[in-house]
């Protein structure tokens, strides 16, 4: 019998030379198209969170979201949404961040989470670990607390567990 893990690999197409030369992009689409799969993914991330008093599903810009709502609607607590700036229509907060050539931002509205709420950062996939860990932050100062951070897949190569030193991470297939 396949794992989880075996079976969310082979629901993951690689795409050579995507966005440019020399990266393999990790396309989910193949995944999300097998309901299925798709329906076992959710209920891994809900029945792993069950029983530990989680108020918001925080999901970050735009895969994140494919696997924060239905997580956030089988676990019967909020969903709060971290995009890019100038995007969410109320009032909002950021977080800056470094990349290797500059910096980026990510928003969250102010009214996003609950003080003392306890959250899981959900998005597709963990790679140098920056957007994760700015949204930790965001998290943070709205006085909540980041239960774990939950991805689909990890790009150990990249190192981004680094970035979220402190905060628990959970990845379901780790390339």
């Amino acid at each position: 019998m396949e794992t989880l893990e075996e079976r969310i690999k082979a629901g993951i197409r690689d795409v050579p030379d995507f966005p440019e030369e020399g990266v393999i992009f990790k396309d989910i689409t193949p995944l999300l198209n097998c309901p299925e799969l798709f329906h076992e993914v959710i209920e891994h991330f809900r029945a792993r969170y069950e029983g530990r008093d989680i108020d918001h599903v925080v999901a970050i810009e735009s895969r994140g979201f494919l696997f924060g709502a239905p997580l956030a609607y089988a676990m019967g607590v909020g969903l709060s949404l971290v995009r890019k700036p100038n995007k969410l229509p109320h009032k909002t907060f950021g977080v800056d961040y470094a990349l290797e050539y500059g910096t980026d931002r990510v928003e969250m509205h102010v009214d996003g989470v609950d003080d003392d709420s306890r959250v899981v950062v959900v998005d597709d996939v963990l790679a140098t670990g920056g957007t994760a860990a700015a949204t930790c932050e965001l998290v943070e100062r709205c006085g909540a607390s980041v239960v774990e951070c939950a991805f689909l897949i990890e790009l150990d190569f990249l190192n981004g567990r680094e970035k979220l030193e402190g905060h628990e991470v959970h990845s379901l297939a780790v390339y």
